[in-house]
């Protein structure tokens, strides 16, 4: 049996910064990608999203990030990621997709189908895009017309012509009505009343939204939505669907769906030919579940107040792009934090054994 000091469950942004820390700190270990080529979920963004509409990425540990141009982001961001992992020469192994992780007699054992790999620690860096969220409604499989979630959604090009209802109350809805207002018919609905950022985001903004989700990991409830804390802004490419009316024309959920669109509580129908539904992603941590890190509360808690990267329930288990890290600056430094975690378990591990 070939022992791992670790093994890294991820080589998106965060699982590349964990294991190059893990590379400079001595420590043995691979990368389980489950995708067939360098890139993370950006591999998987639709066409017409380019760098100069996202949000930023933030430059993995040592070096400059893509820039802000044209170019499509499914594309660019591949391709630093690509770069990255050759010239820093990280064990990255694909495609691998791990069904589970068990403990047997203390050693963490990481099964995908008939391969297994066997470790002293595990950082699991599957972010979220695997595990998207779709809300039930009544009525939803009767539907005659599409429903796409966000990580199916073509590109504006493809709803020319159709009357789209977006579902959702994140900035990917914002985005998908910015895209789709001045081209097609749009409705939008939310469950909540969106809460719209008037002030500028500065990094004490920033800083505060994050440690509203580090309260909420501290106390072992399931992250929400960074958006849940900083509100909704408008960037310049939306501002002609807001001139025509897509985000005040906001409804509140529908109670159904029909054949041919959806029906509220009063009773008022619109008919719709797509339901987008921008509802968001869960944590994809189903491969953990033998080791019982839950809380009572649904969520796994992590360590410093939930600042750290280490499962309270479980030392040799680190999460990144987990809560408060679930960003591209905070996966970087979550890397980091998820790489000292698991040399402070080794010594750790090796001080008990060294007692008995």
């Amino acid at each position: 049996m070939n022992l791992l000091d670790s093994i890294v469950i991820g080589a998106g942004q965060a699982g590349l910064s964990a294991s190059f820390h893990l590379t400079r700190l001595g420590i043995s270990h691979v990368v389980l990608d489950g995708d067939s080529e360098p890139g993370g979920a950006w591999r998987h963004r639709w066409d017409a999203l380019t760098m100069r509409d996202v949000h930023g990425v933030a430059e993995l540990p040592g070096d400059t990030p893509p820039p802000r141009d044209d170019r499509r982001a499914n594309e660019a961001v591949p391709e630093y990621f690509a770069a990255y992992e050759r010239e820093h020469r990280l064990p990255v192994i694909r495609p691998v997709r791990v069904d589970r992780v068990d403990d047997e007699e203390g050693i963490l054992v990481v099964r995908a189908g008939e391969r297994q790999w066997h470790a002293r620690t595990v950082i699991n860096a599957t972010g979220t895009w695997t595990h998207p969220f779709l809300p039930h409604y009544p009525g939803m499989e009767t539907f005659l017309g599409e429903q796409l979630h966000t990580v199916d959604y073509p590109g504006p090009q493809h709803f020319r012509g159709k009357r789209v209802l977006v579902v959702g109350g994140g900035a990917s809805a914002v985005q998908f009505l910015g895209a789709l207002a001045p081209i097609t018919d749009t409705l939008w609905a939310t469950r909540r009343e969106p809460v719209w950022r008037t002030d500028d985001f500065t990094p004490e903004a920033g800083a505060a939204a994050v440690a509203l989700v580090e309260q909420r990991v501290a106390r072992g409830l399931p992250p929400e939505s960074v958006v849940s804390v900083t509100g909704l802004m408008l960037r310049d490419q939306e501002r002609e669907a807001e001139r025509l009316g897509a985000y005040a024309a906001r409804r509140p959920m529908f109670a159904r769906i029909e054949p041919d669109g959806v029906r509220w509580a009063d009773g008022t129908f619109e008919r719709v030919d797509v339901i987008l539904w921008a509802t968001g992603f869960r944590p994809a941590i189903a491969h953990l579940a033998s080791l019982h890190l839950r809380s009572e509360a649904g969520g796994i808690q992590l360590d410093r107040d939930g600042r750290g990267t280490t499962a309270v329930r479980d030392h040799r288990i680190q999460l990144v792009g987990y809560g408060p890290s679930a960003s591209t600056i905070g996966a970087n430094r979550a890397g980091r934090s998820a790489a000292t975690g698991v040399q402070r378990a080794l010594r750790e591990a090796s001080a008990r054994s060294r007692s008995v």
